[in-house]
């Protein structure tokens, strides 16, 4: 389907884990070894914040990964502490700019592994969901977008892992109004720039693969010779579709159903769960 990498701590150029590491996302678009797809090549995106200024950057395309000298380029020069990038294989909307990841919306940024099961069915229902106010920010046709809009007409900026609980609620609820057994399959990175949020869940309870780096001192402890490990923080952490190494001990593995807020001081863990709606969707103001 897709696979993405996110990256929350001291400022680092995005090249180290796009192209330096022994399974880099480079790398895993055309050579996933845990994906649906082995190769991801339909487009990609990478997003950032910079110090001072609230707005995420973001660069798109619809070139394969690989073969874009442009990301290579910008991947070690950008110095960013925040960032998602993602690598795009197409669950059946077109190749366009605007279907690629990562989604923007004032401050947030928001990338999606998975789908939306037969979206086709209930597009039309979810559209109508969407808060006016938002709508006319959806400029692709792909169901990440539509859920991403969906969160955000839900308080993704007063609550947002509520917020994307709701919204999976409503695909959920309307998905099975059509039949759908199993609607929703997703691994979720979103970022207002302040804070990183990853949720690993679908509705059949067997989700796309979510890893998040295990902390600094365990990975000083398993590998004191490293001198690229001697430098990292505290603060320092990384969640990947799938791990950029075969080094023991390095990867997590984020339980299923779970919602992982990375942020200054101890990061969070919490359950994620769905909420219905009662009859329709309420939009909060």
């Amino acid at each position: 389907m897709c696979r993405w990498n996110a990256w929350f701590g001291q400022p680092i150029a995005p090249d180290e884990l796009l192209y330096q590491t022994a399974h880099s996302l480079i790398d895993q678009a055309l050579h996933s070894r845990l994906g649906v797809e082995t190769t991801n090549g339909d487009g990609f995106g990478l997003g950032w914040y910079s110090p001072g200024n609230p707005i995420p950057g973001r660069y798109r395309s619809v070139s394969p990964a690989w073969s874009d000298p442009n990301l290579r380029d910008l991947a070690v020069h950008i110095q960013s502490p925040l960032w998602l990038a993602h690598i795009r294989a197409t669950t059946g909307t077109p190749v366009q700019q605007t279907n690629c990841h990562p989604f923007r919306h004032g401050r947030w940024l928001f990338v999606h592994n998975g789908i939306l099961t037969d979206f086709h069915l209930y597009r039309r229902e979810l559209l109508m969901s969407v808060d006016p106010a938002y709508f006319d920010g959806i400029a692709g046709s792909t169901d990440s977008e539509v859920l991403f809009y969906l969160a955000l007409t839900l308080g993704l900026d007063s609550d947002p892992v509520g917020a994307v609980e709701r919204a999976v609620g409503v695909v959920e609820a309307i998905g099975r109004d059509h039949g759908v057994e199993h609607p929703v399959q997703m691994t979720l990175g979103f970022s207002n720039g302040e804070r990183l949020w990853a949720v690993r869940y679908s509705s059949e309870g067997r989700s796309r693969t979510l890893y998040v780096s295990a902390d600094r001192a365990t990975i000083q402890q398993l590998y004191p010779e490293t001198e690229r490990y001697a430098l990292l923080t505290d603060e320092d952490r990384v969640i990947v579709s799938e791990p950029l190494s075969d080094l023991p001990g390095m990867w997590v593995e984020v339980p299923e159903a779970t919602a992982l807020v990375v942020q200054r001081g101890a990061d969070e863990h919490r359950a994620f769960t769905p909420q219905a709606p009662e009859r329709q969707v309420h939009v909060l103001h």
